[in-house]
């Protein structure tokens, strides 16, 4: 299967140098769906749903984030956890094979990341804009529809959300869409009071 060809030293030919691995393995799912849909109209809805549901999991469940993140874990170990969980998932054939890549190649770690750029990518490719969002702990699916709201008031349109957590922004959330930044991290609520309080002194 083409998944399997997959190596983070060696990218697809249409892959622009420097565009990191989860870049790669974003384009080269992508690609691997693109392949599947002519056979298959619906492979590229069926992948993007399997890859959305195991982004879900991440998000929402602390356990799981730690089991991708430790590399103590070897390959065996995380490929049975991970196979039994989405076969209980109904995930397709496609994203085990691609899960397995990872495992293999020892860039289970940049799930997360992968996901996130390959939705990124889905959504330019269908006309949605992209908002990155920033925040110090996982959204809950109210905050994602009440910040997609916020988006779509303020004129944006079709917005797909890609979600980071990192956790030291402190609290608040970051949100970038096309050109424009909006900070709203406690982070950077503090650093502006800091230069504020220097300002005054």
């Amino acid at each position: 299967m083409a998944a399997e060809t997959i190596s983070p030293d060696a990218p697809p030919a249409d892959v622009t140098a420097g565009g990191g691995v989860a870049e790669r393995y974003a384009l080269a799912l992508l690609a691997l769906a693109d392949d599947k849909r002519q056979a298959d109209p619906g492979a590229l809805d069926r992948i993007a749903a399997d890859l959305d549901a195991l982004f879900a999991l991440y998000r929402g469940d602390p356990a799981f984030r730690a089991f991708v993140a430790d590399p103590r874990l070897s390959a065996a170990d995380q490929k049975r956890a991970l196979f039994a969980l989405l076969e209980k998932a109904g995930a397709g054939v496609e994203i085990r094979n691609f899960v397995g890549v990872l495992i293999a190649n020892r860039r289970l770690s940049a799930l997360p990341a992968i996901a996130a750029a390959f939705g990124a990518k889905l959504a330019a490719r269908r006309g949605q804009q992209v908002a990155h969002v920033t925040t110090a702990f996982p959204l809950s699916d109210t905050q994602r529809a009440q910040i997609t709201a916020r988006l779509t008031e303020a004129g944006f349109s079709g917005v797909k959300l890609s979600e980071t957590v990192d956790r030291a922004i402190l609290g608040g959330l970051i949100v970038r869409i096309g050109s424009r930044l909006y900070d709203n991290s406690i982070k950077s609520k503090l650093q502006r009071l800091q230069y504020a309080m220097k300002g005054a002194a």
